[in-house]
């Protein structure tokens, strides 16, 4: 087996594992400040939204000598509006301007023409309105409110409604932290970041659920021992499903950034950048909520019942008594001291064993039971002599 597949064994076990709930509130600390860093980023620099939500042209151009920069200068220099321009695979370029409508549009792909020395009949050109954008937009928020109230009813029903409101504030740090990034990179927003910010939604669940299943399930019965708290308990779910976690985040991560750094980075994919950005940053945050922000908030809304309080009282009364027991017998009974002492007070009889010599030793508070005295041996004509009497 593996180190890493030994290792998580040995945390499915609970032979080893890390207090994550015990430091929960340095992960609610953390989670606060880049939740507060995104919010301020979006405030700040808001989203660089693309035209299909503003309306505006956007011209693929064939092959080209000129650069991205003389290009970007070219463009605004005849529309008056800010270009986004980025070099295709091929060698052309695809020009975005925003407040291009269907009058000017045909001047400005002629002009274009002429200043990048291409044929203007081999220029592809789309118009977007901004009405079409804001459709879409209405939609996407639609879409996330229903799939939240679907989410909320099914985990409160599947599990209960304090892990459906853990999962629920999880989602909502999952999408702040992603939409916070989009604002401080400067990516522009397009259908394609909505479609991803639908997906990980599923993804960023996918950890949770695993780990409440088997809190759930750990979790049966809990008032019925004295053993672990529920925080204890919880504690034990997330070690024990914490390799598996780790696994399939990396895997999913994988061909994500793949996607990110090689068809978006380097060959240019265009919208492949808007969707694997999204999804890169939602499976990282989603992984990270449900171990560090999810199980934690359901021990603290749990811990907060008067059940939950008794049993851990119970608990730490328990654990108590047995560390007091535990330094009792390891001082061990001293002479004239303790159980079977001259200062017990005759409250407990001393045992005596006798040997074979009709010696006394006393046996201490460990002796319990019947002893069984052994007659005494025979000695070689010692007291009564052996043989026929005469």
């Amino acid at each position: 087996m593996s180190r890493l597949g030994n290792l998580g064994a040995r945390l499915y076990r609970g032979e080893v594992g890390y207090d994550f709930i015990g430091h929960r509130k340095l992960w609610y600390g953390v989670s606060i400040l880049i939740t507060i860093t995104a919010i301020v980023g979006l405030v700040v620099r808001g989203l660089n939204m693309g035209i299909e939500f503003e309306g505006g042209a956007v011209f693929t151009t064939p092959k080209t000598t000129a650069s991205v920069e003389q290009t970007v200068h070219s463009a605004e220099k005849i529309s008056g509006h800010t270009a986004i321009v980025q070099e295709l695979g091929d060698g052309g370029m695809r020009v975005q301007i925003a407040g291009v409508d269907t009058k000017t549009s045909s001047a400005v792909k002629e002009q274009l023409a002429e200043e990048l020395k291409v044929n203007p009949e081999k220029i592809d050109a789309q118009l977007v309105g901004p009405s079409w954008g804001e459709q879409i937009a209405n939609k996407a928020w639609q879409g996330l409110g229903i799939f939240m109230v679907l989410v909320v009813i099914y985990l409160a029903i599947a599990f209960e409604w304090r892990m459906a409101l853990a999962a629920l504030i999880a989602l909502i740090h999952d999408l702040t932290i992603t939409v916070g990034v989009y604002s401080l990179v400067g990516f522009e927003v397009t259908p394609g970041t909505v479609i991803g910010l639908l997906t990980i939604l599923g993804y960023s669940l996918y950890d949770t659920v695993v780990v409440f299943d088997g809190l759930r399930e750990g979790s049966k019965n809990v008032t019925k021992q004295t053993k672990f708290t529920y925080s204890e308990i919880a504690n034990r779910s997330i070690n024990s499903t914490l390799v598996r976690s780790i696994n399939t985040t990396v895997v999913a991560l994988l061909p994500v950034a793949g996607l990110l750094f090689i068809g978006g980075g380097l060959l240019g994919g265009g919208m492949l950048n808007d969707i694997a950005l999204s999804l890169f940053v939602g499976l990282a945050a989603g992984a990270y909520s449900s171990i560090f922000i999810a199980t934690p908030l359901v021990a603290d809304f749990k811990e907060r019942e008067p059940q939950m309080k008794a049993l851990a009282k119970r608990v730490r009364a328990k654990r108590a008594k047995a560390e007091e027991r535990e330094g009792h017998d390891s001082d061990g009974p001293q002479d004239g001291d303790g159980p079977g002492g001259e200062d017990d007070g005759g409250t407990r009889p001393r045992i005596t064993v006798q040997d074979g010599n009709g010696n006394g030793a006393g046996a201490g508070a460990g002796v319990s039971g019947q002893r069984r005295q052994e007659p005494p041996r025979n000695r070689g004509g010692r007291g009564r002599p052996s043989g026929k009497r005469r």
